[in-house]
């Protein structure tokens, strides 16, 4: 298969790789995650002037007419410095939903708002009771004359914090675990009855448990049609597993170099680590997840450009096998850098927290690997 980004492409990468240089050393990240919004508003301006916030988006609808391949090329480099400002969250999945399945009103309104970095957005998909699949929605939507009424729970939903309106998924019709039946709304996060407790994730970023009660919004914040909501919602979430793994082999990558690099400094019994033979074949083998884990994103991300429904057991593929290399290349980073390892001010266990994050987020290494063998 061959794979080559275009020169806008090129660009892209090489503009987004400068920014993390000059703006996302160590210090600089762990201020920022302790303000409090926990990222830079400043940072995302600059985003949005840099047109990153457009890209995934139509012309159409503001945007440049990107697609997965341009937002895998920012997450990569995103996850070379664990960077903290919400485009997942946001840009790819709240945004994402939008532009598949939003009404003009919401594209003018809030997709324009999100390219031009004044409104931040936020996606809530997970609940208590759910774990990691998509069909099990307990909040419901019941319809009210021209509005719909609110009520339930969503956990762990990124960066709500400091969203002006969430994107949720809500039961209008059959079962609890039924795919037909869920449909996608957009609610304001001043809305009455909303209620958010948040909290600061391991990583390093915010997160938020979300009730609703009795929440009531216009039939025009309807994503999408009734009850068809579970495709959008397959597709966004298929996404942000290539955008998480794009930021996964980005860190990965950060780790290994490191890990060379220090075993070729530390010296024991007059020699460099990296002299030892058994540590050597350990690098070998960080190494070896790395270039498995890009292989496989670029192999499944251009899957998905070419057909967003055939694509979903190479994403099953693709979310277990990044989940796995993820966790080997930081537990080993950890280990070779001994106990500076696991100390706030060595970036290598800030790197190996994050990983462990990613591997649990829309579904872990066991989940995945579940739904690939039980795949038709």
């Amino acid at each position: 298969m061959n794979f080559e980004l275009s020169e806008e492409q090129k660009m892209i990468q090489q503009s987004v790789e400068r920014f993390v240089q000059e703006n996302y050393d160590l210090p600089t990240r762990v201020k920022l995650s302790g303000e409090d919004v926990g990222f830079s508003k400043d940072y995302w301006s600059s985003m949005a002037e840099l047109g990153w916030l457009g890209l995934p988006f139509s012309e159409e609808d503001g945007g440049f007419g990107g697609n997965q391949i341009d937002i895998i090329v920012i997450m990569e480099q995103f996850g070379r410095g664990l960077v903290l400002e919400p485009f997942l969250s946001g840009v790819v999945m709240a945004g994402g939903a939008i532009k598949r399945g939003g009404n003009e009103n919401l594209k003018q309104e809030f997709l324009s708002a999100l390219i031009e970095g004044t409104k931040q957005l936020s996606f809530g998909y997970a609940e208590i009771q759910s774990r990691f699949d998509l069909e099990d929605v307990a909040t419901t939507a019941k319809k009210d004359g021209d509005s719909y009424i609110i009520n339930g729970q969503k956990s762990m939903v990124l960066n709500a914090e400091s969203a002006d309106a969430i994107v949720i998924s809500a039961r209008t019709d059959g079962a609890q675990v039924d795919k037909s039946g869920i449909s996608l709304f957009l609610i304001d996060a001043d809305s009455e009855g909303v209620e958010k407790e948040n909290f600061p994730t391991v990583d390093g970023l915010r997160a938020s448990e979300i009730s609703f009660e009795n929440v009531k919004i216009d039939s025009s914040r309807l994503i999408g049609s009734l009850n068809e909501g579970f495709q959008i919602l397959q597709e966004v979430t298929n996404d942000a597993i290539l955008a998480l793994c794009a930021e996964a082999v980005g860190a990965m990558e950060v780790l290994y170099k490191d890990t060379v690099e220090y075993t070729q400094q530390r010296e024991q019994f007059d020699h460099p680590l990296s002299d030892f033979q058994v540590l050597q074949h350990r690098m070998v083998d960080m190494f070896m997840e790395y270039e498995q884990s890009k292989s496989m994103l670029l192999r499944t991300t251009l899957e998905t450009v070419q057909d967003p429904v055939t694509c979903q057991k190479t994403i099953h593929g693709l979310k277990y096998l990044v989940g796995k290399s993820g966790i080997f290349v930081g537990e080993n980073a950890v280990q070779l850098h001994g106990g500076m390892g696991v100390t706030e001010e060595l970036r290598i266990g800030h790197y190996f927290k994050r990983l462990i994050v990613i591997d649990s987020i829309l579904g872990n290494t066991d989940f995945h690997l579940q739904k690939f063998t039980d795949f038709d």
